[in-house]
């Protein structure tokens, strides 16, 4: 899963875009987004232990996305 991009619904209903993109020397860029929202929360992985799931992913944003 070198670049992939995908959806998830919140419990609440909300849209978020989840994208994952592998760097060199094992680093990795990752974004969320709510849908309708100019907000992109990114993080920069530096020591990702790539190839990251889905799970691992999303659970970098736990925090920000639990926030109204």
């Amino acid at each position: 899963m070198p670049d992939e991009e995908w959806f998830k619904t919140l419990k609440d209903g909300r849209k978020v875009k989840f994208i994952y993109q592998e760097l060199m020397e094992d680093a990795a860029f990752i974004t969320a987004q709510l849908a309708g929202n100019e907000v992109v929360y990114s993080v920069l992985l530096t020591k990702a232990r790539n190839p990251l799931s889905h799970e691992d992913v999303e659970s970098h944003f736990k925090g920000e996305l639990s926030k109204r």
